[in-house]
């Protein structure tokens, strides 16, 4: 971690504090009409772990899922999320993971720690009726989950399906 811990105060300050007593900080946004809510860890990099992000999830729910998924991925030591790996979530959620493409740009206090080396790894949720973002129908928070990387295998479905109906 960066310098910015040792410095008296502030926000980061409290967040090294968090992060050193339970291992990773949950940082969360309410979301406008113009941007739906997202939230993502920051202290699992010091783990030597990618950090973990939602969109379009309620700020208390989405808290719990990537506090339930970090505790769960180190308690157990498994290796990193895949991309493409489907994992159940709190709730009888049902989530994909998705490498985030460029995590400098949604993860900022993380970078703020760790430096622009960050990885990240999305945890993109079906809705309620199991409809993923990718598909007609999804319906969320928002009405929209932003997916913040490539799916994996998505191009080489896509090659693969004729342009014809």
């Amino acid at each position: 971690m960066s310098g910015k811990c040792d410095r008296p105060g502030g926000h980061l300050r409290h967040l090294c504090e968090i992060i050193a007593e339970h291992g990773w900080a949950v940082i969360s946004f309410e979301g406008n009409g113009y941007r739906p809510p997202w939230a993502y860890t920051a202290g699992l990099t010091g783990r030597g772990r990618p950090e973990l992000v939602v969109t379009a999830m309620e700020p208390h729910r989405a808290r719990d899922v990537l506090n339930e998924i970090a505790a769960h991925l180190l308690r157990t030591g498994e290796p990193d999320l895949a991309p493409g790996e489907r994992l159940p979530g709190p709730g009888n959620l049902l989530m994909e993971a998705v490498t985030v493409e460029v995590p400098s740009v949604h993860l900022r206090t993380a970078v703020d720690l760790y430096g622009p080396e960050v990885r990240a790894t999305q945890l993109v949720h079906a809705d309620a009726q199991g409809r993923w973002p990718w598909r007609a129908g999804w319906q969320g928070p928002g009405g929209r989950q932003p997916v913040l990387g490539p799916r994996a295998g998505a191009l080489l479905m896509e090659a693969a399906t004729p342009p014809w109906p």
